[in-house]
């Protein structure tokens, strides 16, 4: 059910915002504590104002009103994915080259599985990182598990 939900949200965000100067980072829907929670981050190359989320939530509350695809009552929050972002695809690390970021890998590599660098390129599916010891790692898209933007 929550796929279905998130795919369809995802449809319909991805027509939505680039009218707006927008572009979407992540759906989630799951269920937390009582409830559940319906999550749209926003991003775009200029930052993202508080009044791009009322819109992007009112244009999607509209929208999921009228097509009802949600059974159960849940909460819409609408927001940007914040200064530690997390890097979801090779498009995020593209963006993000020359910025700090800490990588953690499925597998230990040089004794670690989580390293923090600078990025030096991102391409194909490979992730070029300077860590802060100043040793350089290539590392394949496949193998990061979870990678985040770092202060």
């Amino acid at each position: 059910m929550s796929e279905l939900v998130i795919e369809q949200v995802r449809k319909y965000v991805d027509l939505l915002l680039p009218s707006m100067g927008l572009e979407l980072v992540e759906v989630q829907f799951r269920q937390e504590g009582h409830g559940w929670v319906l999550r749209v981050f926003v991003d775009s190359p200029d930052g993202v104002k508080l009044d791009d989320c009322s819109k992007v939530s009112r244009e999607l509350s509209d929208y999921l009103d009228v097509e009802d695809l949600i059974e159960q009552a849940f909460h819409l929050e609408v927001s940007s994915p914040g200064l530690e972002r997390t890097l979801y695809n090779m498009k995020d690390f593209r963006r993000f080259v020359g910025r700090k970021a800490r990588l953690k890998l499925h597998a230990v590599v040089d004794g670690q599985k989580v390293f923090v660098g600078k990025i030096l390129a991102a391409e194909d599916d490979t992730v070029d990182l300077v860590a802060e010891d100043g040793k350089e790692y290539h590392f394949a898209f496949a193998e990061i598990s979870k990678a985040r933007l770092s202060l």
